[in-house]
């Protein structure tokens, strides 16, 4: 592949053009702002480093957990490859708007091998007014006694929406104190009957305008019945309450969802593509 030079860890001094940048698209950059926000630029309490390959405000790139183009020219995504591929790999996904995750990934799919799934178009959704429909008051957050409800739904809806489980490695035990940390932090949402989970749905990314809703799930056995679209709403009603935008990103084949979300008033504002790697 081509290489070029240029792209470089983004230094502390830079923060205030960060967080400027950042602002100029809110929704689609929510999973960095999240962490920028709160914690600087500090490699280690973001879990990972941005990269430009010049001013931050013409090319910006995340690498951690996942690597996430935030903006720049297919000369900047060339760069950003040239570094991922320097050192060895630490992301399972490249996820971003499209017409940045996808030309990105064709710079590293040589060396990366093939990926385990190619999530072309996603939909980025988010709600600038009130709920069209009436949220379901039976939906609350999640309570910390109710963690093995809440993690066996959790884990059902991993398996489908990725394709493994996550208790393959280690019998679960790292999954659940994920899980466990997430109800502990009040981002864990669900309806239950008879002791179980039947809806439930996370608030993952949160910056200071908006928090991104992950995670939706409702029991296979109880779908099409609109227990989603109400749970939904009730989510997105909460996050609106502390004066921030509700979004989403939703798998384009995934027609019950977008309908679903369509219900409650969500539009979309931008296509995201996620690239899974083994």
């Amino acid at each position: 592949m081509l290489k070029l030079l240029g792209a470089r860890p983004v230094g502390p001094w830079e923060l205030t053009a960060v967080l400027r940048g950042l602002d100029t698209d809110p929704i689609a950059t929510c999973m960095v702002a999240a962490r920028v926000q709160r914690h600087g630029l500090s490699p280690t309490a973001i879990r990972g480093e941005l990269w430009s390959r010049g001013a931050v405000g013409r090319s910006l790139c995340f690498s951690g957990g996942n690597l996430v183009p935030l903006w720049g020219k297919r000369e900047d995504l060339h760069t950003f490859a040239d570094r991922a591929l320097r050192h060895p790999r630490r992301c399972s996904a490249i996820v971003g708007r499209t017409e940045l995750a996808i030309p990105l990934w064709e710079q590293l799919a040589s060396e990366w091998g093939p990926p385990r799934e190619v999530r072309p178009e996603q939909p980025l959704l988010a709600l600038s007014g009130p709920p069209r429909i009436e949220p379901d008051l039976r939906v609350r957050q999640v309570r910390a006694a109710e963690l093995e409800p809440y993690l066996a739904a959790a884990t059902a809806m991993f398996i489908e929406e990725v394709g493994v489980d996550p208790r393959a490695h280690d019998g679960g035990a790292a999954y659940r104190d994920r899980i466990r940390g997430i109800i502990a932090s009040g981002a864990a949402w669900a309806r239950f009957e008879d002791g179980e989970v039947v809806f439930k749905a996370e608030i993952g990314a949160q910056s200071d305008q908006v928090s991104q809703i992950n995670g939706v799930w409702v029991s296979p056995q109880l779908r099409g019945g609109g227990l989603g679209t109400a749970g939904t709403a009730t989510i997105a009603q909460a996050i609106q309450r502390e004066g921030r935008v509700p979004s989403l990103y939703v798998n384009a084949y995934n027609h019950a969802a977008r309908r679903s979300y369509e219900k409650i008033g969500f539009t979309q504002v931008a296509t995201f593509s996620t690239i899974l790697i083994d």
